[in-house]
């Protein structure tokens, strides 16, 4: 007998990852190992395991062509199979320090779940024509200075509090709350602006918000608990996001963004037939955007998810302001 499908894991009932990181709450005794298998593997992933799309789900002919829409998804899917296979890597740290059973298999489904992601945004760029024999040296080329300059110090940022530290409570908050609260949002952007021009995209993207979904509530109620246990922690956890805020205002994250909207903006009204009057968000055709709005978009969607996260774990939510982080 197949066991059923979680809601929040169901490709076809699972809501969008700002609602669901919003709206729902999970632990990590609910998100076992057990149910990693049973609801992810066997649900989110069913027909879906080795590319990240459906077989229906192909990627169009004009994404194979040179040209600013390529480019544009060749940079945001390069960069980001870096980031997700440098986020696996971390999280061995968070398996081998975790303080009880529940804590160890849901991160080490979150590790799973990264090294997926990262093989999932390699395996398209495969199918958008890099050929998959020079696919690893072409990221590394085409990712050096974002790596060394956003990724590299985010890096070494958790590794001081997750390894040499082994403060897993401070880990959880770096890579909850600072490193994929920050890029969630522009993950988000991401599955909505490549939907309408590409199945294939729109559905590796979608499959990735399901994880994070999990991934930022599951340790949202981590933090909430530990807390509630531990409130002589709390100083030392917003030290820890204050820290972080700062970081991230400190690396030029925005001006690698910025380059591949723009990029992305030249291809889309080259495709404009092809997006029509679909709305990226509502009211707002997705035609009418422009790389700053969207690029702001997503900084908002942002400080709306850790609003509510914030609220709920019982932190104040001005320590992620940049003011506070200064």
């Amino acid at each position: 007998m197949t066991a059923p499908v979680a809601p929040e894991a169901d490709w076809d009932k699972a809501p969008g990852l700002l609602d669901g990181a919003k709206e729902l709450t999970l632990g990590p005794e609910e998100c076992d190992l057990a149910y990693w298998i049973t609801s992810v593997a066997q649900g989110t992933l069913r027909d879906r395991g080795v590319t990240g799309h459906h077989e229906n789900a192909v990627t169009p002919g004009f994404l194979k062509a040179p040209g600013p829409l390529r480019e544009a998804l060749v940079l945001e899917f390069g960069f980001r199979a870096l980031a997700e296979e440098l986020a696996t890597r971390l999280l061995g740290h968070y398996v081998s320090i975790a303080p009880g059973i529940p804590e160890m298999e849901f991160y080490a489904t979150q590790l799973i779940d990264e090294a997926r992601h990262a093989r999932v945004f390699r395996q398209h760029l495969v199918e958008l024509g890099i050929p998959a024999s020079t696919l690893l040296r072409d990221i590394e080329d085409m990712a050096r200075d974002y790596r060394k300059r956003v990724l590299d110090p985010v890096v070494d940022f958790t590794l001081d509090i997750v390894r040499d530290r082994a403060d897993f409570p401070g880990g959880v908050a770096v890579f909850a709350i600072i490193i994929e609260g920050v890029l969630a949002p522009a993950a988000e952007l991401s599955e909505r602006k490549w939907t309408p021009l590409s199945p294939a995209t729109g559905e590796i993207s979608r499959g990735t918000a399901i994880d994070e979904i999990r991934h930022l509530t599951v340790a949202s109620t981590i933090l909430r608990d530990h807390v509630a246990r531990h409130p002589e922690y709390t100083p030392r956890l917003l030290e820890i996001l204050r820290s972080g805020v700062k970081l991230w205002d400190e690396i030029p994250d925005r001006e690698f963004v910025i380059h591949r909207e723009e990029l992305f903006q030249q291809g889309m009204a080259e495709h404009a037939d092809k997006i029509g009057d679909y709305e990226v968000w509502p009211g707002v055709r997705l035609l009418d955007t422009t790389a700053e709005q969207r690029y702001d978009m997503a900084e908002r969607w942002t400080d709306e998810m850790a609003e509510v996260r914030m609220e709920y774990m019982g932190l104040p939510v001005e320590v992620l302001s940049s003011e506070a982080g200064a």
